[in-house]
């Protein structure tokens, strides 16, 4: 029989749907508009966050503390600001958390991060900041009590050697205190539910949230899946077939892949979620319309 994960175990059959939403930081003032239009849409849904990446070696420091700051002044979400360890020193990533709490900001997610020179290249640790997530975990916990979310990867981390080392490492960063364990995007719900029963296995009890990446492009989703080890099933791959010059099927297509994966996941017992928008509206909030989301003004009656 497999271990029960405790989420499932306190989870009741007819738990609402709730779920929450990844953006990134605009490059330019014409994607700022993408995002703000995105965030607008969004917000009625009512999230139960909305979380802010980082770039590789801290690259997008500055627009994601920018980003994070307007969602609090102008919306009513609550924002979880992306925090790594690359690039800076302890110094300077204790003055970033300090600044977040002051601004407001009561939920970070704490990672490694991406080497400087991007994904497959070598994680080099900064000479005097936090070497790892966990490390970064305990520190931000030191300065102020924080809700802490970290990543997890149901199918191994591409520079873990083992599954052993894999939930090793995610132990210590739960040891460190970490509250929340989101998931990389996947789309084989069997790996899920293998990876949960590890996690049980290692003592692990803090929730786990499945990723969700609701396919935009299935060309680019196959390059950057390559590079992060998530692996695309052939039932997948078969629904996009055919739809590289056909955007408005392929969006249609993208919104039942992702539904029939979240519902075949809410049958095994999980009703919280992740999304990952890609700083777009559209599927996510077709995907969360179906599931049952948002306030009941946003919706048609229809009993009515």
């Amino acid at each position: 029989m497999s271990a029960i994960h405790p989420r499932r175990s306190h989870q009741a059959a007819a738990s609402p749907i709730t779920a929450s939403f990844e953006f990134f930081p605009p490059k330019s003032d014409k994607m700022a508009e993408t995002l703000w239009s995105t965030v607008e849409r969004l917000e009625p849904l009512g999230p139960s966050f909305v979380s802010v990446t980082y770039g590789a070696g801290g690259s997008t420091r500055e627009r994601t503390h920018k980003t994070v700051d307007r969602i609090l002044k102008e919306t009513d979400l609550a924002p979880a600001a992306h925090l790594t360890c690359v690039g800076a020193s302890k110094e300077e990533v204790d003055g970033i958390v300090k600044d977040y709490w002051d601004l407001g900001v009561r939920h970070l997610v704490a990672l490694r991060g991406d080497p400087l020179e991007g994904i497959g290249s070598r994680y080099v640790p900064h000479e005097s900041g936090y070497a790892y997530a966990s490390d970064l975990v305990e520190g931000v916990k030191k300065i102020a009590n924080f809700d802490i979310s970290v990543s997890g990867y149901p199918e191994k981390h591409p520079e873990s050697g083992s599954w052993q080392s894999e939930i090793d490492n995610l132990k210590r960063k739960v040891d460190a205190g970490a509250d929340r364990i989101i998931t990389q995007y996947f789309f084989d719900n069997d790996l899920f539910d293998a990876y949960l029963d590890r996690i049980a296995a290692a003592g692990i009890n803090i929730p786990v949230v499945p990723g969700i990446l609701p396919i935009h492009n299935f060309e680019q989703t196959m390059v950057f899946s390559a590079k992060c080890g998530t692996s695309i099933p052939q039932w997948v791959a078969r629904r996009f077939a055919g739809l590289k010059n056909d955007p408005e099927t392929r969006k249609l297509v993208g919104v039942a892949v992702a539904c029939e994966q979240v519902m075949d996941l809410v049958d095994r017992g999980i009703a919280d979620f992740h999304f990952y928008t890609m700083n777009r509206a559209d599927l996510t909030f077709a995907i969360c319309h179906m599931l049952g989301m948002g306030k009941p003004e946003t919706r048609e009656d229809l009993a009515a």
